[in-house]
């Protein structure tokens, strides 16, 4: 494997042996009509024997490409690869035959930032994993399989292992799904995993849950982890190297704790600067529409909200006699782990959910279905955006319902919207598929703007972006706020985005409120043991604190 640089050290290694090295990677892929786009270009890195390498850096900057040419993935796409790749002594974008299937799961496996698009929703997860493993011992029983596809989720933390097994992936939360995920990729004892965005859509504890997970599988096996994510938090306490990836090349890179305490480079000061900080004081916003005090009802209020799924016995309830009040130009953060009740109490504001019991009042009014000067912003912008339509005609379709613009003033209407959210004018007639996943929520939020609400309820409306586009959504909200004298109810499992963007906050745990105030009080001082739990949870860019939590947590458990 040659000579290269020991990462932690920035020291000539000699002739060590790595468990992956690679050398001036260059990743093209393919346009059309015999066009190409670099992804990566020239990229080295290398990674030692039950080492853990972290590579971050915002959206397109060539992380996942890398992650994938380490198992091939490359291959037979149009994708044009060059450089030199080893894992394991093993040539990913050469090998053939046996020897590519045993490097894929059975020396490295990978597991991926959507659990539920990555597993098969026809067949139970034990089956699954099962299969895998016979791909890698054919002579082993079907039984013998089973009872290892058992024993792995046991291993991660499934409980009752032997009857979920049997389970299919939507039987699954999110949190459940990803475990099972990590025990496929371990069902053949890798020597390597590369963990892709693992923790991307999970709340705060689900998050702390896998990453202490996969710490505790590195300690116990020996196995090497190459960790991609654009949450400088997570790399903070999982690896010891960290590698800054920027336009599909290598920035800075060195141990951990220099690179996050002392950064050589702008950029990686600058993805530094744009995390938010959970222990940051949140700054007031200043709204032209607020409504400090006085006789006039609240712009929203909530009084023993209840919504149940289901009828009779098996009903499950989602929101249980929640109260709330949101005043006109006032932030209303609402947190809490997933399933906890947030979004199916952010559709009954919008009208797109009928309570079960309770009332729900705009303006001192009763409320009663869906409300023009009520509008919802998505956490998905690519699922809530039709693809055969471009995106001035979806922002155009709230104009088009109320029926008081001419065709001409919608247009002239639409383009002023998409410039008010920081979009190109002209970029009226292009589809969604043509715009960044930050651009494509700025479309959505341009959407809910358009009927001129007087609320927006945002339901995790940043929890897929990069921090930098995470940065520029919120700055974006607040300076609609100062400038439309909007209310926000931001739902969020992100407790340091919702520090930036709240006024106050309300915390929910299993459909119930159970503790809510201004947010620099709950957070500074939080009641309830849940809130704790919640923000003792929450990432930190410092390893040694990461560690420390980490050990606090475990103490916690096993007390």
């Amino acid at each position: 494997m040659g000579a290269d640089t020991d990462l932690r050290t920035g020291t000539d290694t000699g002739t060590r042996t790595d468990l992956v090295t690679v050398s001036d990677l260059t990743v093209d892929f393919p346009v059309g009509e015999g066009r190409f786009v670099r992804a990566v270009e020239a990229l080295s890195l290398s990674l030692p024997d039950g080492g853990a390498l972290g590579v971050v850096g915002e959206s397109g900057s060539g992380k996942s490409t890398v992650a994938a040419a380490l198992l091939g993935l490359h291959r037979d796409t149009g994708a044009r690869v060059s450089g030199t790749v080893r894992v394991a002594g093993t040539d990913p974008l050469t090998a053939e035959g046996a020897e590519l299937r045993r490097l894929r799961g059975g020396l490295a496996a990978m597991v991926f930032q959507d659990p539920l698009s990555a597993l098969d929703p026809y067949y139970a997860v034990g089956d699954q994993i099962a299969e895998v493993y016979r791909v890698h011992h054919p002579d082993a029983s079907r039984r013998a399989a089973r009872a290892r596809a058992v024993a792995v989720l046991d291993r991660v933390g499934i409980p009752d292992a032997a009857r979920r097994s049997r389970a299919r992936p939507h039987e699954f939360s999110g949190g459940m799904r990803q475990r099972t995920l990590i025990a496929m990729a371990l069902a053949c004892e890798p020597r390597l995993l590369v963990a892709d965005e693992p923790t991307t859509a999970l709340d705060v504890t689900v998050q702390a849950q896998i990453l202490d997970l996969l710490h505790g599988l590195r300690a116990e096996t020996g196995m090497g982890l190459l960790l991609v994510t654009h949450d400088l938090g997570v790399v903070a306490g999982s690896v010891d190297e960290v590698l800054v990836m920027k336009d599909g090349r290598a920035v800075e890179r060195g141990p951990v704790a220099a690179v996050l305490g002392a950064p050589k480079e702008a950029y990686t000061a600058a993805l530094l600067a744009a995390v938010p900080r959970v222990e940051a004081a949140s700054a007031p916003v200043r709204t032209d529409g607020a409504v400090a005090d006085g006789d006039e009802p609240p712009l929203l209020a909530v009084r023993a909200l209840r919504k149940e799924f289901g009828r009779g016995r098996r009903a499950t309830v989602a929101v249980d006699g929640v109260d709330l009040t949101l005043r006109a130009g006032e932030a209303l953060g609402v947190v809490g782990e997933s399933g906890s009740g947030k979004t199916t109490l952010g559709r009954m504001v919008t009208g797109l959910l009928t309570p079960t019991a309770g009332e729900i009042r705009h303006g001192g009014v009763p409320a009663h279905g869906l409300r023009r000067d009520v509008q919802m912003v998505f956490q998905d912008p690519a699922s809530s955006l039709n693809p055969r339509r471009s995106i001035g005609e979806s922002v155009a379709d709230p104009l088009r319902a109320a029926g008081a613009l001419t065709d001409a003033e919608i247009r002239v209407r639409v383009r002023g919207l998409l410039a008010q959210v920081g979009l190109d004018p002209e970029a009226y007639h292009r589809y969604p598929h043509e715009f960044s996943g930050g651009q494509r929520q700025r479309v959505g939020i341009a959407r809910a703007l358009a009927p001129e609400p007087r609320l927006l309820v945002c339901d995790e409306p940043v929890s897929a972006l990069d921090v930098t586009t995470q940065a520029q959504i919120v700055e974006l909200l607040g300076r609609l706020r100062r400038e439309l004298g909007l209310a926000l109810l931001f739902i969020a499992h992100d407790l340091a985005v919702v520090r930036q963007v709240s006024d106050r906050v309300a915390v929910m745990r299993r459909g119930a409120v159970v503790e809510q105030g201004p947010v620099d009080r709950v957070y500074g001082a939080p009641e309830h043991p849940y809130t704790r739990a919640l923000l003792a949870a929450v990432p930190v860019l410092d390893p040694a604190g990461a560690a420390q939590r980490r050990a606090q947590r475990l103490e916690s458990a096993s007390a």
